[in-house]
């Protein structure tokens, strides 16, 4: 969880997107902040029964479940590259038949304070994944701070300029998707599904009114893809101001 600090200072560390602006309040809609403030009228994601499946019939042998319960990160720090491996955010773990990645990806913090060194870990991430990539397919999990798309944020226009929302960041995770290649699973299956988001801040009551981000990946080489069978969001799910995702594969 990102430090506070006074303001105008560099909050280190930084981890969550800055909220959204909250409207001004006025008399007249008063009513309308407090139901909002329960979440009277909100538009929530309902998870759909689990697929267990795949696209050719076989069952799921592999669950995978991915959760940023409170910024846990990796204590075994080796063979990295110097300027990011102190920070601790990269698992893998190699099996038969295919690689598994794990991240924490760094936020750009509040005022774009790490901006800069996020787009120099995007290109070192994504030069790094390639290289697994070319020995075993992939899959990428975890909290990898980007909304791609403006449908994978309730407020797309007043966070264009807030950390995991910005154009770089965006562009990075495109290359990202492009170059490896990669597959955003829960798109894969669910193209165009609007208010599906795995990341609420704790400020303004913004779970309940499902005001919230989609950080949070299954990320698939495409030789993976028939074997496919779900990609879940566990919305309801509290704990953390991110919700599990879940993975299932018939291997």
């Amino acid at each position: 969880m990102p430090k506070r600090g006074k303001k105008g200072a560099v909050v280190e560390d930084a981890e969550e997107p800055k909220a959204e602006p909250e409207a001004k309040k006025s008399k007249a809609g008063a009513k309308k902040n407090e139901k909002e403030a329960v979440g009277e009228g909100a538009v929530l994601y309902e998870d759909p029964p689990d697929q267990k499946t795949s696209p050719s019939g076989k069952s799921a042998t592999l669950k995978i479940c991915s959760w940023n319960v409170d910024g846990l990160r990796a204590w075994i720090k080796k063979k990295g590259e110097e300027e990011h491996d102190q920070e601790g955010r990269v698992i893998v773990a190699e099996y038969d038949a295919f690689v598994l990645v794990t991240a924490y990806v760094p936020n750009a913090g509040r005022g774009l304070v790490r901006l800069e060194y996020r787009q120099r870990w995007d290109e070192a991430f994504r030069k790094f994944l390639k290289g697994l990539a070319s020995r075993k397919p992939l899959v990428l999990c975890g909290d990898l701070n980007v909304a791609h798309e403006e449908i994978d944020l309730r407020n797309p226009k007043g966070n264009k300029k807030n950390a995991g929302f910005t154009p770089q960041e965006r562009q990075g995770f495109g290359e990202l998707l492009q170059a490896v290649p990669l597959t955003d699973s829960f798109w894969h299956l669910y193209p165009n599904t609007a208010y599906a988001y795995t990341f609420w801040t704790y400020m303004m009551n913004a779970r309940s009114k499902n005001v919230g981000w989609r950080l949070d990946y299954f990320l698939l080489s495409q030789s993976l893809l028939p074997a496919l069978c779900d990609s879940k969001i566990r919305s309801k799910a509290l704990g953390s101001d991110h919700c599990p995702i879940t993975l299932y594969l018939a291997l």
